[in-house]
């Protein structure tokens, strides 16, 4: 079983396809800055002095013209050269959870690992032979909006890791027996929540959260619906939802266009066409702040909030992401740096079709942390934040986040996100331009529209969960 892992730009690594442990790139800006950026904070006379410089668009669509969409045997492809003998191709298949309900939730994900269990062509032990001796690897990773189905490839070896991907999607055998292991990973996966506070955490948080839209639902199922699941709806899910309609192929590496609608011809082609039509999702819902708690014993209480944001392709996208960053920074030097309060305290953004932002920390004074919480969001929504200091920020941003999408697998993400969140492969050209482009009254408006009506997962000693603490935002 192979699955995707990764890291955002700001250094966070995913965990159940939301972003975490983010905050030592956000220490590296808030030394960056010196100061603090709220209210009449003065810039150091160095930032004045100049304005921040620009950096190159690592693999933009800016400096790098090989970048293409087109479509062949009717499925869209975004393909990118790069040179160099890694070769990556991502199948996203659209829709996510929107394409399932609660009662067979991780129906997708469940499908894809069984794949892997043999096909028509491959026996179970030839298929492990065969990737072994190859070398690649096939990835699957499911997230709210879209499933990922991947090549790790090498120039040499993607034509035959592509058979076999095909062979996976288009023929699987789903042999029950092998499709009862697969299925007990993933009840162990789901019982595995219990054991981490920050997995339950992030399985709580999105429960209730998004209590009543489809990102409520988790992308790997849950006990009840996980062991409902038969191979005859397995079957049935591949008839009905593995179709073309569904499919973005997103191509990074140095494999000719020629090639790409060859392999595409003699496989993926012939699949029905089927009737979805990608859209963005509803906004999520918005209602008073709220809490919920679970007793444990534990070391230290773990507490995270979150709050809906807007849709993906909007301005204010761009400007509760830089929001974010910056709350996160005032969070690191009160929290951590000055009152040492915690090992562990971020301002998330989710990044999804509609954005989500929130609240985590980690401490033995829960009360205190989240009156500081409060304190340090209050002066982002009142204040004004100093421009020389917001661009210095976003210069970091900037830097840190093509630092972050050098590999091939990293720019078929974000060619994939450009495409779908904002319908058009030319918005990753204009990635850096919109975050330049976000002003300090603008992140004064993100913070006030946004950053509220938060819901708050605890967990720890419950009589200490500050509930009156959390009703205030």
């Amino acid at each position: 079983m192979m699955r995707k892992t990764g890291r955002r730009e700001d250094g966070k690594t995913r965990v159940g396809g939301v972003w975490r442990g983010g905050w030592r790139a956000v220490a590296g800006l808030t030394s960056l800055l010196s100061v603090p950026l709220i209210a009449d904070a003065i810039a150091p006379r160095a930032l004045r002095a100049q304005a921040p410089p620009r950096i190159a668009a690592v693999g933009s669509a800016t400096a790098d013209t090989g970048t293409v969409t087109y479509e062949t045997g009717g499925i869209r492809v975004i393909q990118r050269q790069i040179a160099g003998d890694i070769a990556v191709a991502n199948l996203y298949l659209l829709g996510g959870v929107r394409q399932v309900t609660w009662a067979n939730a991780g129906i997708e994900p469940f499908f894809l690992e069984a794949t892997e269990r043999g096909t028509r062509a491959y026996s179970k032990d030839r298929l492990r032979r065969a990737m072994s001796r190859l070398g690649t690897g096939i990835i699957t990773d499911a997230d709210p909006d879209w499933s990922v189905f991947g090549i790790r490839a090498t120039r040499a070896t993607f034509d035959s890791t592509w058979a076999i991907f095909a062979s996976r999607l288009m023929q699987p055998t789903l042999d029950s027996a092998e499709v009862e292991l697969v299925r007990q990973q993933f009840l162990l996966g789901v019982s595995q929540r219990q054991d981490s506070p920050d997995a339950l955490l992030e399985y709580l948080a999105d429960s209730v959260t998004f209590d009543g839209h489809p990102y409520a639902i988790p992308t790997t199922g849950t006990e009840a619906s996980l062991s409902r699941i038969s191979v005859a709806d397995l079957r049935a899910f591949q008839r009905e939802q593995v179709v073309k309609s569904r499919m973005l192929l997103v191509v990074a590496g140095d494999i000719p266009r020629a090639r790409i609608e060859r392999l595409v011809g003699l496989t993926l082609a012939r699949l029905p066409v089927g009737s979805y039509k990608w859209t963005l999702p509803d906004t999520l819902p918005r209602t008073k702040a709220t809490s919920f708690a679970v007793d444990r014993q534990l070391p230290t209480n773990y507490i995270m909030g979150r709050y809906a944001g807007p849709k993906a392709g909007t301005k204010e996208y761009y400007a509760l992401r830089i929001t974010s960053a910056v709350l996160a920074g005032q969070l690191f030097g009160e929290i951590r740096s000055r009152r040492n309060l915690t090992y562990a305290v971020d301002a998330p953004f989710i990044e999804r079709a509609v954005a989500a932002g929130g609240f985590y920390v980690t401490t033995v004074q829960p009360e205190l942390t989240v009156d500081i919480m409060r304190q340090q969001l209050a002066a982002v929504r009142t204040g004004m934040i100093n421009e020389e200091g917001l661009g210095r920020l976003i210069q970091q941003f900037l830097t840190q986040f093509y630092l972050d999408n050098e590999t091939n697998a990293n720019q078929a993400d974000f060619l994939a996100r450009s495409f779908l969140f904002e319908g058009d492969i030319r918005a990753v050209a204009k990635f850096e331009e919109q975050l330049r482009s976000v002003t300090p009254q603008d992140i004064q408006r993100a913070a006030q529209r946004y950053m509220r009506d938060v819901r708050w997962v605890y967990i720890g000693d419950a009589k200490r969960a500050p509930a009156k603490s959390f009703e205030r935002f």
